[in-house]
């Protein structure tokens, strides 16, 4: 018998300020895998006193920690772990105290990085499993420190740490544990006093999108979904939670819909310096992004993965061979869904996360069929929304699954979503399922020279009368797709042209 090659391991450990992380991962088909991911809540940064020597107690902490970390760790060559620490080690004094025995607890040198260092990898991270075009301001709010760079592709064009931090800012601002105006005003404005060198230089730079990296960025977004609200972050909705915070007199009481307890207790100062960020730097929106300083040090130990650029085309191209997707169809299919779209166009004003949305829809449509044909499409939902997707947000993922759960077959309008609008995600459905009926023979070269008119939410669906008469099982199924979009209220009719 052949012995399978299983591809290696990789460990990532982050010494952070607030948390410590490991992350181990292995490479399978051109994308990261997670195996384990360990994340404890050390709060390094607090241990700091006002000579920025770090206690005996926090110490202790992060060993016994890191005695957990050593076990997992004795399996992976060294080559294949990096271990970093950031602003609380070092801001400390005393961090080769520290350092000393945790080098012997994990048997494996620590990097004490630079803010700018660390930058670079948090933009690293977010390049390669965030999607987007065009230039991104990336920010990164930790313990003791918040990174913010400029950058577009994998080429960070500006980065900066600064020394504020929702570890170090609930120490200083917060230190009472009154959620009160005094406290959020102080937090904000000192917030602000320190992004504001950066503020000019930033803003003549310029971005196109913004997304954050850290876990206050994803409380947020937890909390604003929990809500009802969609994924966008802004200043009013930042403003809102700020309000419903104050609402509480002391941190113990807050209980916000969607916070969790973990994140409860450095929820208002990293809410604080957001506002800030937000403010300095006029920010419109923030969404998640999908990786930061762990997943930047695997890519940079994995480099091979830096050749492809397209994060979203990386993640397509390894669902395909993970799941033994029919590729030449798959592209089919996604290149008649396209042109049925560019019919449309400048009607339905679909912008280019909808073109995009679309055609991963058609790139994925069969990826359940591997697990059972008859329930194709709540298996590839399942799939699409359990998976690690690097490109695709959240809310992306959602309505990525939720179309392919009807991309054939009976038909249901589409539920709640928070990635586009309504309307938008309903094209998507409907040209996805259009493509597949006019591709069913898997062969471009027996489908249809057909074309779609549109007139507001009236489709037509113009085709050959002799292509239709010599494909009778396809011209039944064009019919009664027909019948079920019409009667969902989205008009559409089989028209045969001469």
């Amino acid at each position: 018998m052949e012995s399978c090659v299983v591809s290696p391991l990789y460990a990532a450990i982050d010494l952070g300020s607030n948390s410590f992380h490991m992350w181990i991962v292995r490479e399978v088909a051109g994308s990261v895998h997670t195996l384990a991911k360990i994340k404890r809540k050390v709060r390094l940064a607090a241990g700091l006193n006002s000579q920025n020597v770090l206690s005996q107690e926090a110490m202790q902490r992060g060993w016994e920690c890191l005695a957990m970390f050593a076990e997992r760790l004795q399996d992976i060559p060294a080559e294949r772990i990096r271990i970093v620490g950031t602003a609380a080690l070092r801001t400390a004094v005393n961090a080769d105290d520290f350092l000393s025995r945790a080098m012997d607890i994990l048997n494996h040198p620590i990097e004490i990085i630079p803010g700018e260092e660390e930058a670079r990898i948090i933009y690293q991270g977010v390049a390669h499993t965030s999607g987007g075009l065009g230039k991104r301001l990336v920010v990164d709010i930790g313990g003791a420190s918040t990174e913010v760079i400029i950058g577009e592709g994998f080429d960070a064009r500006a980065l900066t740490s600064l020394q504020i931090g929702c570890v170090t800012w609930l120490e200083g601002y917060f230190k009472d544990r009154h959620l009160s105006a005094e406290n959020f005003s102080s937090a904000i404005q000192a917030a602000k006093d320190a992004i504001a060198p950066i503020a000019e230089p930033y803003c003549d730079l310029g971005w196109d999108h913004c997304v954050g990296a850290s876990g206050t960025v994803q409380a947020l977004q937890e909390i604003m979904l929990a809500q009802g609200m969609d994924e966008l972050i802004t200043l009013a909705k930042l403003k809102r939670l700020q309000r419903q915070a104050m609402q509480y007199e002391r941190l113990e009481d807050l209980d916000i819909e969607g916070l969790t307890l973990e994140r409860a207790l450095v929820f208002p100062s990293g809410l604080s310096i957001l506002i800030a960020l937000f403010e300095t730097l006029g920010i419109q929106t923030m969404t998640l992004a999908g990786g930061a300083l762990r997943e930047g040090m695997v890519y940079d130990m994995m480099s091979q993965q830096m050749c492809q650029d397209d994060v979203r085309c990386r993640t397509l191209n390894s669902l395909q061979v993970r799941y033994q997707i029919d590729t030449h169809h798959a592209v089919t299919v996604a290149e008649t869904a396209l042109a049925l779209l560019d019919d449309c166009q400048p009607a339905w004003q679909s912008d280019i996360q909808a073109r995009s949305l679309l055609q991963a829809s058609a790139l994925l449509h069969e990826i359940g069929t591997g697990i059972g044909f008859k329930q194709s499409g709540d298996h590839a939902a399942y799939l699409i929304q359990h998976l690690d997707l690097p490109g695709f947000t959240r809310a992306q993922k959602h309505l990525l699954g939720e179309v392919l759960r009807r991309y054939r077959d009976n038909l249901t309008s589409l539920p709640e979503q928070h990635a586009m609008p309504a309307i938008q995600a309903v094209h998507i459905l409907r040209l996805l399922r259009l493509a597949v009926i006019l591709c069913h023979r898997r062969d471009s070269q027996h489908q249809p020279p057909a074309h779609l008119t549109v007139d507001d939410n009236q489709l037509t669906l113009v085709v050959p009368q002799a292509w239709l008469a010599a494909n009778p099982l396809t011209n039944a199924e064009l019919q009664q797709e027909a019948h079920r979009q019409t009667d969902l209220g989205w008009p559409l009719q089989i028209s045969e042209a001469s």
